[in-house]
């Protein structure tokens, strides 16, 4: 439907394993993901996009630096469905969790004017930056689906990507299977 869009959030390859900060079994949201993106007639994503220094990385390992192999997409990711990539985490001081944080374009904005309602979201991390993204889009009025089989979680503490899918769940947001699309 044109009203609804994929978002893909910070699938990147430090995130993956062998990456700098690797979401453990990251890498098995990109089938699921290339699978979706040909359901969708806007794919959208965003990336973590750090400069060198930010105070970011006292709280978490370097990664994710601009222009470096470890904020590129993975080979396996079909990226030429991608429409549009927001940049998120570009300053000094911000952590840039949530695409809506994007420095590059207003993500808002953006999906007003091309008319979306329904944004449905995968990608890294369930307890982070998937849940930022989907806790701001419920909260700026999108209808938000988050695709189970699409996301995984950093999980520094056993219980993260639960308390993540119970809070997304209490602000509206829908988990759901990729066989309810």
């Amino acid at each position: 439907m044109m009203d609804e869009a994929l978002f893909i959030v910070d699938v990147q390859n430090d995130f993956l394993p062998g990456g700098a900060l690797a979401v453990k079994n990251g890498d098995e949201v990109i089938a699921p993901i290339n699978r979706l993106m040909k359901h969708f007639d806007m794919v959208l994503a965003s990336k973590d996009w750090h400069p060198a220094r930010t105070v970011h990385f006292d709280k978490w390992p370097v990664h994710c630096v601009r222009g470096t192999e470890g904020a590129a997409f993975p080979r396996d990711l079909n990226i030429s469905s991608i429409r549009k990539i927001f940049l998120k985490g570009t300053g000094n001081t911000d952590d840039g969790y949530s695409a809506f944080e994007a420095t590059n374009e207003d993500l808002e904005s953006f999906l007003k004017i091309n008319g979306i309602k329904k944004l449905y979201v995968v990608g890294l991390a369930t307890d982070y930056c998937v849940k930022a993204t989907a806790l701001d889009a419920a909260g700026k009025g999108f209808e938000v689906y988050v695709v189970r089989e699409a996301v995984r979680a950093v999980n520094l503490h056993p219980d993260d990507e639960t308390n993540a899918f119970m809070e997304m769940k209490e602000a509206g947001v829908k988990i759901i299977s990729i066989n309810q699309i």
